[in-house]
């Protein structure tokens, strides 16, 4: 991985990039894992900034889903960064510490129709082939539109595809690999506005 003090040209462009849509002082390493090819970060970047800094779904509720995704998938490195970025956006630390330990939706202190979302995206990581029209209207039944669901489903997807290349490239191992989730956490927490509109500090 690339230090930052070592980058220059593109590279260095997609560093100051990350920090912008990140809203940190410090480029994440999940990013730095692929600076060796900038066009494959350039792609990372815009599938975070994509699905953080714009949407139709709450923050709180896009951190979730991220959180519970790489707890599905058993990524530390993940959990970590996004129960932080949870608690950052307006989600109680009794909800992250549940993802950090529950073994599925019911076990999240939840209300029903999130409860609904997350059994439907834990069939999208484990079993997404075995999804059906049945699925899709409970969900819509719990009170979540078409176009939210969207939004969630490529939320997840991602995730699914950010934890495979973390934890396949040796990162996603241990929360502590993750810099973002040793961050202290803000005394007041932001709700609704785009995490590049606020800087989180790093020690």
């Amino acid at each position: 991985m690339i230090d930052e003090a070592d980058a220059t040209g593109r590279l260095a462009e997609l560093y100051d990039r990350a920090k912008e849509v990140t809203g940190l002082d410090f480029v994440p390493d999940m990013f730095r894992l692929v600076s060796t090819r900038p066009e494959l970060l350039e792609t990372m970047l815009a599938g975070f900034n994509g699905v953080f800094n714009h949407g139709r779904l709450p923050r709180r509720t896009r951190e979730m889903i991220s959180a519970w995704t790489s707890k599905v998938n058993q990524c530390p490195y993940c959990v970590g960064t996004h129960n932080y970025f949870l608690q950052v956006y307006g989600g109680s630390e009794e909800l992250a510490a549940a993802i950090d330990t529950a073994q599925s939706p019911d076990d999240l202190p939840v209300d029903e129709r999130e409860r609904v979302l997350l059994r439907l995206l834990t069939k999208l990581s484990l079993s997404a082939y075995k999804i059906t029209d049945e699925d899709w209207e409970k969900a819509l039944d719990a009170g979540w539109t078409a176009d939210e669901l969207l939004e969630a489903f490529f939320c997840a997807a991602l995730f699914n595809f950010i934890t495979r290349l973390v934890d396949g490239l040796g990162l996603g191992t241990t929360v502590t690999k993750s810099r973002i989730s040793q961050q202290e956490l803000p005394e007041e927490t932001v709700i609704g506005e785009p995490v590049a509109a606020r800087s989180v500090a790093a020690d």
